[in-house]
């Protein structure tokens, strides 16, 4: 998924958007590298040392990975576990509701 993820932070780079990612690896010097292999820019949290067991997936009742939330900029969760074409399209529609002055 990063090499979407990226494609759609360097598209949405001048809209209201803002991608971030929670990692459950266990191993946080080991999480930097793959992050700097992989050339993630966006926020990244990282789940802690209890990997899928860590704070931010117990809040959030994550139990598959990977998990995506589409949130609008009210904070309510309008679309979970869309990928690529399906994700573009959440986004650009929250997008657009905003531009409209709408939800």
């Amino acid at each position: 998924m990063y090499a979407h993820e990226r494609s759609l932070v360097k598209r949405l780079e001048d809209k209201p958007f803002a991608l971030l990612g929670v990692n459950s690896d266990t191993n946080k010097d080991e999480l930097k590298k793959a992050m700097d292999k992989e050339h993630i820019t966006w926020r990244s949290f990282w789940n802690g040392p209890e990997g899928t067991g860590g704070p931010i997936s117990t809040k959030w009742n994550v139990h598959g990975w990977p998990t995506t939330y589409v949130v609008d900029a009210k904070g309510t969760i309008r679309f979970k576990n869309v990928r690529g074409e399906a994700m573009d399209q959440a986004v650009d529609k929250l997008l657009k509701e905003m531009e409209k002055g709408g939800k």
